[in-house]
């Protein structure tokens, strides 16, 4: 049965400022400590959306302005240079705002959820922004009340996490737990489900009941989950493969079996 005997929960860490990822020029004026950019449209209009942002400034190019009725009165007009000046080599598509970072969302907050069915992503070892960005897009998509991730070597709430999850980071809390295996033990006291998705498991996701809550679990290409966040896990499962290709992105991994969650709860 999936009845779990209650366990603490990991603790909460304070708020953080993110690391902006990309070089800033500061165009005569200071960048307050730990503040970000987040860049281009559906990140941007997500952050203007989103009142928990507390946001230093905008910038626009006219073009942009034009495509964008309804930006805030403080919206500056710049030239593209500009941006491209603040943001080297950022896809800006000719908007950008600086905010302060998002606090860290608490675990114990996403296992209250009344909700009988649910689901949260765990991510074990997925380094690169753009994927653990994609995983929050579907994760909102499909209804997940959260991604968590570990708290050392995981990339911060960076522009390129922001604009690959585009907009998501704003909608699905990013929570960061100190250590993953008290974690998925939190979460199975919280009645969650954990299954890990194995290439070499046995039986298909599909084979599996994915009712009630479920904390998917999934790890880095190449090297999948560790051995402790395995061995956590309550089942392992697999997503078939067909041709010669062996193995799915993770992110593309997390969104099929995110999607196929979904599907069986109608």
């Amino acid at each position: 049965g999936r009845d779990r005997r209650r366990a603490g929960l990991v603790g909460a860490r304070p708020p953080r400022g993110a690391i902006n990822d990309r070089p800033v020029v500061e165009t005569g004026r200071e960048v307050p400590r730990g503040a970000i950019w987040i860049y281009g449209v559906h990140a941007v209009r997500a952050v203007l959306g989103n009142p928990r942002r507390v946001r230093h400034r905008i910038m626009a190019t006219a073009e942009a302005r034009l495509g964008l009725p309804g930006l805030p009165p403080e919206t500056e007009t710049v030239a593209r240079a500009v941006l491209d000046a603040t943001l080297p080599g950022a896809v800006h598509q000719g908007i950008a705002v600086l905010v302060a970072a998002l606090p860290d969302a608490a675990l114990e907050d996403i296992l209250a959820a009344p909700a009988a069915s649910a689901t949260v992503v765990v991510l074990d070892q997925v380094t690169d922004p753009h994927n653990i960005g994609a995983v929050l897009r579907s994760a909102s998509a499909f209804g997940a009340l959260a991604v968590v991730v570990p708290d050392r070597h995981s990339p911060d709430a960076t522009g390129t996490l922001a604009k690959a999850a585009s907009g998501a980071l704003e909608h699905v809390p990013l929570v960061r737990a100190a250590n993953l295996a008290r974690a998925l033990e939190a979460l199975k006291a919280a009645g969650f489900w954990c299954v890990g998705l194995d290439a070499e498991a046995a039986e298909p996701l599909a084979a599996h009941d994915l009712s009630g809550r479920i904390a998917l679990v999934l790890g880095a290409e190449g090297t999948g989950m560790r051995r402790l966040t395995r061995d956590h896990c309550d089942l392992l499962a697999r997503i078939p493969i067909a041709g010669p290709v062996e193995s799915l992105n993770v992110s593309n991994a997390a969104a099929v079996a995110l999607y196929e969650i979904a599907r069986r709860r109608g």
